[in-house]
């Protein structure tokens, strides 16, 4: 498979992304814009979502695109990045027309990383003022690892993060994945060194160790996440995402989209889509749907942004570097 440019989900024509992150709080926002407004849905398979307006991203609703998708942390608080980021758009005059008024169009989802060593003490919702810094920041490249709103992800053996990954069809489609990578399950086998997602592999995107030749790998580990936060009752959880396509879909393609790229969950993360979990996908077009692909196009596209996915979650987890107070080790403090 060969990767874009950047190997990032800004690779597909026209997205931006930024970052924004509270190192004291250990928690942050990641926004995926552009200059137009784009075809998105959403699948969600996890047991404990937590979601801003994604009922709008339902085929049969009358919204046709949105201005923004936004990922966080911070549990319900999260949520108002979306008001952030909406503070964002309206000021560039973005939205959706309704009248005189244009109302700028902002789908998004949390993770919950309240119990991870950071300062959750304030006195003022930190999330909207992190939602515009990170719509500030949007374009075509943007950190990975311990940023935006993987700042302060866990998996299950060590420090989750922010990953992308990007492929390029031999039709010259671009196909991408964004990632907040915080599950109950593990990215790694039992050694800690091999990821789940290493069949997939570009290059040495993410160390290039390759598969675990050992048997029995589906065996649970015992996980340092509920060690950690054992005093909590249960581990803090939720892996979110964005896929992305230049091929033209509509609304309908983008969710079949969707329910694909979580296959690539399933193969970087061991268990996933868990009670415990809000697991979800966004997908998102930026080709012109009047002219929509057909299934066979769709099939491929579909296949890209999982495995996209999973090279996503690995590279996360792998660039995830150490702060103070961590509750977890990173990836490369395990080798």
């Amino acid at each position: 498979m060969k990767t874009g440019p950047l190997n990032l989900i800004t690779d597909v024509r026209g997205l931006r992304v930024g970052n924004a992150q509270d190192s004291d709080v250990k928690s942050g926002v990641t926004v995926v814009t552009a200059d137009a407004s784009f075809t998105a849905s959403v699948h969600v398979m996890g047991g404990a979502p937590g979601t801003r307006e994604t009922d709008l991203l339902a085929p049969d609703k009358l919204v046709p695109a949105v201005d923004a998708l936004f990922l966080s942390g911070g549990s319900a608080f999260g949520l108002d990045a979306g008001s952030g980021v909406m503070d964002g758009l309206h000021a560039a005059g973005r939205g959706f027309a309704v009248g005189n008024v244009t109302v700028p169009l902002v789908p998004g989802a949390i993770l919950f990383d309240l119990i991870n060593g950071g300062d959750k003490t304030w006195d003022q919702n930190p999330y909207r003022a992190l939602g515009r810094a990170a719509y500030n920041a949007a374009g075509s490249e943007f950190a990975l690892g311990s940023h935006g709103a993987g700042t302060g992800a866990t998996a299950a053996m060590q420090k989750g993060g922010l990953g992308s990954a990007s492929a390029v069809l031999p039709d010259g489609t671009t196909v991408g994945a964004l990632v907040a990578a915080n599950p109950i399950g593990s990215v790694t086998t039992l050694d800690t060194r091999h990821f789940w997602a290493a069949p997939y592999e570009v290059g040495e995107e993410f160390g290039g160790y390759g598969v675990n030749p050992s048997a029995h790998l589906g065996d649970l580990p015992d996980s340092q996440k509920a060690a950690a936060m054992a005093s909590s009752g249960q581990p803090t959880n939720t892996t979110i995402a964005i896929v992305a396509t230049d091929a033209p879909l509509t609304k309908a393609q983008c969710q079949r989209i969707a329910v694909a790229a979580h296959d690539g969950m399933a193969r970087a993360i061991v268990p996933s889509h868990t009670p415990f979990d809000g697991d979800l996908v966004f997908a998102v077009s930026t080709g012109d749907a009047k002219t929509p692909v057909d299934d066979g196009a769709l099939l491929a596209i579909g296949h890209a942004a999982a495995v996209c996915l999973s090279r996503a979650i690995a590279r996360g987890i792998y660039h995830a570097t150490p702060a103070i107070n961590d509750l977890l080790p990173c990836w490369s403090e395990t080798l």
